[in-house]
């Protein structure tokens, strides 16, 4: 199994360089690798849950350990990897098959499709890499790649939008750079193992707690949680709406979330004061997320806004877990909140990028996204506006929708933690977070025409309607990992990797 993970980063990297060199001999060429490329790598993503080993690693150009010392690169295939692998490819899988009809629109799609290969080429890096730099490196492959394709549309709006997100984006390198290059200066080693193990023999100090904060604004601002969240609703918005899918659904959790739960839990050790920091940034994010999203009539930036509030979710449930395993607290508690952060981050990867495609459902029909502009879209558009309804719950928390269990796994591990204020919020979110979806469902779909031209619209082409209509029904099918067996294929293997660090650095420094 190991010789197949240089595939997550060969495979869209050879498509981002094949695409825009062979379009002019096939101009389908995009359009058709893309999408296949995206499946092979989904397929081999899910053939690793079914591994009969915890931890796979490949070393590139064989370079393997010097009297135990790593000298050359890995890359190392963990539960929490085959998961963040999974989502990644799946939703690339669907945002690049939605985009077939969707770029008609748009002129240059091999340009298109070859920035898409290259920005999952860099999540899939991020995420299989096992040393710093490269994380890095691929880490700006991703984002550079994403700063390209928010400006694809070339207006006004995208091109400001882009800028600002390279502003904020540089910024955010500029932190993790300098982090990075304090530890390599502390510790004399990039490697994600070798680093925990040096820093364990160490213990705390006052430059260790400057490297944690450096790395906690860099990837918080990847992550765009408050208050580094600026960039956000600008780049969602403006982007194509495949792109907004990825960049919501998956990006900021490839290059902000994973990065902060492998370095956070995997090389340095947990303490009090962090997790709480974590907690916190994440209950607020929660809270302020809902409540700038529902005074939003800009469908996009609507979603944007619930992509922080909805992150805010995932990182109270990691910071509850953090908090208690930093102070020894009941285990059980900390497992189910963990499992209950990286299950939302999961459902969040569906729902989120299956609204982001509705919304551009509706804008390559009828030419607007701003809400009080639309309305009585069900009629024209049925099949969307199902999918819509149906991700609209599973993000509100209604069951028997996906987002139901995974805030309920949430609040359960805050009540049992004792993290009580925590929990109410979250219940008074997941309200208003049903509110506001009411909301673009009444202006959006119900009620009467009020768009010009409205009757002459139909539904959305085929590749469109495909990609929504199965993204919809995993709204349903995820529900099913609270159920224990398939919880323990799925999510539980990533919650061990992370709580017990040998599991990750045993099999690639062999302590």
């Amino acid at each position: 199994m190991s010789a197949f993970i240089p595939l997550f980063v060969i495979l869209p990297l050879a498509g981002a360089f094949v695409i825009p060199v062979f379009t002019g001999y096939w101009k389908n060429m995009g359009k058709v690798l893309t999408p296949t490329l995206m499946l092979v790598l989904l397929a081999l993503s899910v053939m690793f849950f079914f591994r009969d080993s915890a931890v796979f690693v490949y070393y590139v150009g064989g370079w393997e350990l010097i009297n135990g010392v790593p000298v050359g690169i890995q890359f190392v295939v963990d539960g929490l990897s085959v998961l963040m692998l999974s989502i990644i490819n799946m939703v690339a899988f669907f945002a690049s098959f939605f985009s077939i009809s969707y770029l008609k629109k748009f002129t240059g799609d091999k340009y298109f499709y070859a920035l898409f290969c290259l920005m999952v080429a860099g999540m899939n890096g991020v995420v299989i890499t096992g040393d710093l730099f490269n994380l890095f490196i691929f880490l700006e492959i991703a984002v550079i790649a994403s700063y390209a394709l928010v400006a694809f549309g070339i207006e006004r709006e995208e091109l400001e939008a882009s800028f600002k997100y390279q502003v904020l984006g540089g910024l955010a390198s500029l932190l993790v750079l300098l982090g990075i290059v304090v530890l390599y200066w502390k510790t004399g080693s990039l490697n994600i193992a070798d680093i925990s193990w040096v820093l364990k023999q160490e213990g705390s100090s006052p430059s260790l707690l400057f490297i944690q904060i450096l790395f906690i604004a860099g990837f918080g601002l990847k992550a765009a949680m408050i208050p580094f969240h600026a960039w956000l609703p600008d780049a969602h918005s403006s982007a194509p709406a495949p792109i907004s899918a990825m960049l919501s659904g998956v990006l900021i959790k490839a290059v902000g979330v994973y990065a902060i739960m492998r370095l956070f839990f995997n090389m340095f050790e947990l303490t009090y004061e962090m997790s709480m920091l974590i907690l916190v940034i994440g209950t607020i994010s929660m809270v302020g997320g809902v409540f700038l999203a529902i005074g939003q009539w800009d469908f996009k930036r609507l979603l944007a806004y619930h992509s922080i509030s909805q992150m805010g979710y995932v990182f109270l449930g990691l910071g509850m877990g953090m908090v208690i395993l930093s102070v020894n607290g009941n285990k059980a508690v900390a497992i189910m909140a963990i499992a209950g952060g990286l299950y939302h981050m999961v459902n969040h990867a569906v729902f989120k990028s299956l609204l982001f495609l509705n919304s551009g459902a509706v804008e390559y029909k009828t030419g607007t996204r701003m809400l009080k502009e639309l309305g009585g879209l069900s009629e024209n558009m049925p099949l969307t506006s199902t999918s819509s309804f149906g991700a609209s719950m599973a993000i509100s928390g209604i069951p028997p929708f996906n987002g139901f269990f995974s805030k309920l796994l949430i609040i359960i591990a805050a009540v049992q933690g004792q993290f009580y204020l925590m929990a109410a919020l979250a219940v008074l979110v997941s309200i208003i977070t049903l509110a506001s979806f009411m909301k673009v469902h009444r202006y959006a779909f119900s009620g009467n025409f009020r768009y010009r031209d409205m009757k002459k619209f139909g539904e959305a082409p085929f590749s469109m309607l495909f990609s929504m209509l199965v993204m919809a029904g995993l709204c349903l099918l995820l529900s099913l990992l609270i159920i224990p067996v398939f919880r323990d294929i799925f999510l539980t293997p990533a919650v061990n990797d992370l709580i017990n660090l040998l599991n990750y650095s045993q099999p690639i420094i062999g302590y």
